[in-house]
């Protein structure tokens, strides 16, 4: 990504960096490969396709019950071991689904999968932050996460292919070893952090506490709440505006439009993070927008889905970007909340999307997700001292936070 031209700027330490990438890469191909190989692992575990299903599930129940526990528990450890450890958690489980024949033995490693993402999601971020200083932390971050989108667009449909070619047991057991091999990485180029001393550790109910915690989880909620139930139903709400044949093809315009956006959004977020999180609300819902009133119009359906492809692509960053920077010392607790919230909003997505869907039909979407992203711009805008706060500009190219921004983080460290 560019650098600022200043010769007071930092490198970035790009390595360990794509290490944590690479991280989030393996996290999600483990989440997503089974939806695109249900028959295969159907067959090979001679189950029904439905049952098969429920290995995307249970891997999203451990990790929706873990990250919490888990980084409240090992605040004092130190991180990277830790981070080690949760690596070390995909080398056993995708090991264990390679070469298990058995349904509830696999249901147990994708559980024990979901657990190591829990842990890892809540770890990233934070780990990404603390590398740098403060006018780099959401350029580290873009960079640690950009393996999201690149497994979405690009390692999922290719995962896919290479299953349904040389086996799904395959597939898993290249991620197991891939794992083995940044487990390696991670121990020779991310540096290593202390953890928090009794003195330092914080509770579930204090970061929770602080000033701005709560408007970044309520926006978490509804923005990812609202581009699931639109990104789970998306075949349906295509079917309906005659466009079932094209899926595919949308979906992978959507998935380049959102390489785009985490690219923008590393470029430019250590200068304008609030800016860009409102900008990203408004794109999504003019596309909602254009969805609702032109969903007859096949090229506009592709323009919107474009646009709201490049409004989401960067929102995990601006979301984590903003948490780190709202949360401070207490950054892993809080993005454990995060992971947390997310999980729930992707499962509220299915919920609520198939309730509308079932009641009202598709379009009841458009609606129901504008409510959603107004209410997102409003918390947005409102939270401008605390959670999605405006920054200042510094003589380095970087960002500072007003000095208001920071009076929540040290009273509560003084308290």
């Amino acid at each position: 990504m560019p650098q600022p031209s200043n010769p007071t700027h930092h490198p970035l330490p790009i390595a360990a960096l794509l290490a944590l990438a690479l991280a989030g890469f393996v996290t999600v191909l483990t989440e997503a490969l089974p939806a695109g190989l249900l028959p295969q692992i159907s067959a090979g575990l001679e189950i029904s396709e439905a049952l098969a299903g429920q290995l995307v599930t249970v891997y999203a129940v451990g990790s929706l019950l873990a990250a919490i526990p888990l980084i409240t528990l090992t605040q004092g450890l130190r991180r990277r071991p830790l981070l080690m450890v949760a690596i070390a958690g995909f080398v056993v489980a995708n090991t264990l689904t390679a070469f298990s024949g058995n349904y509830v033995l696999t249901l147990l490693a994708r559980f024990l999968a979901g657990m190591s993402a829990g842990l890892l999601w809540a770890l990233i971020a934070g780990y990404a932050a603390r590398m740098v200083p403060e006018h780099q932390k959401g350029r580290a971050i873009a960079i640690a996460m950009v393996g999201t989108p690149v497994a979405l667009a690009l390692g999922v449909p290719a995962g896919t292919a290479l299953g349904t070619l040389l086996g799904w047991r395959l597939c898993f057991g290249i991620m197991s070893v891939l794992a083995l091999g940044l487990m390696l990485w991670v121990r020779i180029k991310v540096p290593d952090f202390a953890g928090q001393t009794a003195s330092q550790q914080r509770s579930l109910g204090q970061v929770f506490r602080l000033a701005g915690v709560r408007s970044v989880l309520f926006v978490v909620l509804a923005f990812v709440l609202a581009h699931n139930i639109l990104y789970t139903y998306i075949a349906p709400f295509l079917a309906a505006a005659d466009m079932a044949a094209s899926t595919g093809l949308v979906l992978l315009v959507f998935g380049v439009t959102s390489l785009l956006g985490i690219w923008i959004i590393g470029v430019l977020i250590d200068r304008y993070l609030r800016a860009l999180t409102l900008a990203s609300t408004v794109l999504f819902g003019l596309a909602v927008l254009a969805l609702a009133v032109a969903s007859d119009v096949p090229a506009l359906v592709y323009v919107a889905v474009a646009v709201w492809g490049l409004a989401f692509g960067g929102v995990a960053t601006l979301l984590q970007t903003s948490l780190a920077h709202t949360a401070g010392d207490a950054a892993d607790v809080a993005q454990s909340m995060l992971v947390t919230a997310w999980n729930l909003a992707i499962a509220g997505g299915g919920i609520f999307g198939g309730v509308l869907l079932d009641r009202f039909g598709v379009g009841a979407f458009p609606p129901a997700l504008l409510v959603l992203l107004t209410a997102t711009l409003v918390v947005v805008w409102a939270a401008r001292y605390h959670g999605f706060a405006a920054a200042t500009a510094d003589t380095s190219g970087g960002q500072h936070l007003h000095s208001s921004d920071l009076t929540p983080v040290l009273r509560e460290s003084r308290d």
